[in-house]
């Protein structure tokens, strides 16, 4: 149903029109060779319609397809200026203008808002340095820490090459053979895998980045959006009753929040980590499973994001909005965690080959800041730069501000940076195998964080897709994994699903973990 918007504004005053501007006088009259006689070649109005028609659609994203989104406002209502040098960290009260995409991950464009997923949650911010992207989910972990795993995973949340099924044998294959996936699987089969609707959902940044100072100095960051009022999830009931009965739930609820003119609203927090902090932390700097313990990094008031304006068109502002991590400002940058520096290619990729390479010149994406640069051509070119020369010319040159985390002056501990690359290098060797560490987060989240009703809707979420298994190997490998979390967990999984139960999945003590990093980083420092 149209929105109340299009109800109260009547009947339009333009005219009916061509492509090019022309007056159409009967939209739904074809031209004729006589009164019966066949369609004309000439009739530019029907060819154009039908041409136009048979290439209207896009390639949906291959994951993130199904979304909705808004546009809003993003405000610092803190003083940061000790973290970073950032023009709008660096500007308490300062308001940008936001568009927010949120998406489930796994689905086709068509799937329900319900489904059992993580979900994305995508930030435009057009600040006066360029676009600088939040491209978020909300769990502050992922399902892995390898870049080269990522495409495989995806597939297989995705049909069977052959049947064109969705599969859980492979689903459940895939993460028992990968059991850093454990800590996402304890949040995605709690009732937070189906949150109620997309506005009443945290976001979390979940990688690790830097913010800079102008004397190269940095602190590690991770973002956390929380929203006002409280998270909300549906229980695995609930979703799958909506599922079937309205699969458009989140986004239709989005809208008509918004259109009452109760705007959704986070509040925005940084957890920092100084790079001597980082070197001592338990856990890998670099590693997405992994959260950082609010105990010792505690959340820090950064500002607020609000949505306050409904998309005009959905296509336009929505489906062609272009989120990557790599849409940076100056003094913020990506840390060496390897699935982000993979992001940081694939996202632009992906949006030059479904919107075209010029897809930051369409309004929805273009900066509110003038672009100068030597990018020229191609394809549905809007903002051409006119005569500036396509090279760096001696006789119009172009000026040079500086990148992220330029140094412009005050001292500079190059020992003090030359000691962090080695660990960082040694963490980057740490991730490419499972230990208990892996184990600790979702065994506190089990054992401390949940009580027994949310610990029996989990063993009952996952027996639900997990007894669709079909592999006895597949169900006793994963059981393994869960048996490392907490053998009763296992056991009750093992239970409901109808399989015996078995031993936990052996892996690399904790200390041993430690100590091979502690080993690689002092053979990098001696060469």
């Amino acid at each position: 149903m149209p929105s109340q918007q299009v109800f109260n504004s009547g009947a339009e005053s333009q005219h009916y029109t061509t492509s090019n501007g022309a007056a159409v006088s009967e939209p739904y009259a074809s031209q004729r060779v006589g009164l019966l006689g066949p369609l004309l070649l000439q009739d530019f109005h029907l060819i154009d319609s039908l041409a136009h028609f048979d290439r209207e659609r896009i390639p949906e994203r291959v994951v993130h397809a199904k979304g909705a989104g808004a546009h809003g406002y993003f405000q610092v209502t803190e003083d940061l200026t000790d973290l970073t040098d950032n023009p709008l960290l660096a500007s308490k009260g300062k308001k940008v203008k936001a568009t927010v995409r949120f998406s489930t991950v796994g689905g086709e464009s068509g799937s329900a808002d319900t489904a059992r997923d993580p979900r994305g949650f995508a930030i435009k911010l057009r600040t006066e340095e360029g676009n600088w992207d939040w491209v978020f989910n909300n769990t502050p972990v992922f399902f892995i820490r390898d870049a080269a795993k990522f495409p495989h995973f995806i597939h297989t949340q995705k049909r069977d090459p052959q049947t064109h099924l969705k599969d859980p044998t492979m689903f459940w294959d895939y993460l028992g053979q990968n059991p850093e996936s454990i800590h996402q699987i304890m949040i995605l089969f709690s009732d937070r895998g189906t949150p109620d609707g997309f506005h009443q959902m945290h976001g979390y940044s979940g990688h690790t980045f830097k913010w800079f100072k102008k004397d190269g100095s940095f602190v590690y960051t991770q973002l956390h959006l929380r929203v006002q009022g409280g998270f909300k999830t549906l229980n695995n009931e609930e979703a799958g009753k909506l599922a079937g009965s309205n699969p458009d739930y989140g986004t239709e609820n989005l809208f008509n929040t918004i259109e009452a003119g109760k705007f959704p609203t986070w509040d925005v927090y940084v957890q920092t980590m100084t790079p001597a902090q980082a070197e001592q932390f338990r856990y890998n700097i670099l590693d997405l499973t992994k959260v950082w313990p609010h105990a010792e990094f505690p959340l820090r008031p950064v500002g607020k994001l609000v949505l306050d304006e409904n998309p005009q068109n959905y296509f336009a502002e929505i489906e062609q909005a272009a989120f990557s991590p790599s849409h940076l400002v100056p003094y913020i940058e990506a840390s060496a965690d390897p699935v982000l520096q993979s992001r940081l290619f694939s996202y632009p990729d992906t949006h030059r080959h479904r919107l075209g390479t010029n897809y930051q010149q369409l309004p929805v994406n273009a900066p509110i800041v003038p672009v100068a640069n030597f990018q020229r051509d191609g394809p549905q070119t809007f903002v051409s730069q006119g005569a500036r020369p396509n090279y760096q010319s001696s006789i119009a040159p172009l000026q040079y501000k500086g990148a992220p985390g330029t140094i412009e002056g005050g001292a500079n501990d190059y020992e003090r940076q030359a000691k962090h690359e080695t660990f960082v290098g040694a963490a980057f060797r740490d991730l490419s195998f499972i230990t208990e560490l892996d184990f600790e987060q979702p065994r506190a989240m089990w054992t401390k964080v949940w009580n027994d009703q949310q610990r029996e809707a989990y063993v009952q979420n996952v027996a639900g897709h997990f007894g669709g298994v079909k592999s006895d190997e597949v169900k006793a490998r994963q059981l393994s994994v869960w048996a490392a979390v907490d053998q009763s967990l296992s056991d009750r999984i093992a239970k409901a699903v109808g399989h015996p139960t078995v031993k936990p999945l052996q892996v690399r003590s904790a200390s041993e973990a430690i100590k091979f990093r502690a080993n690689v980083g002092a053979h990098l420092a001696q060469k």
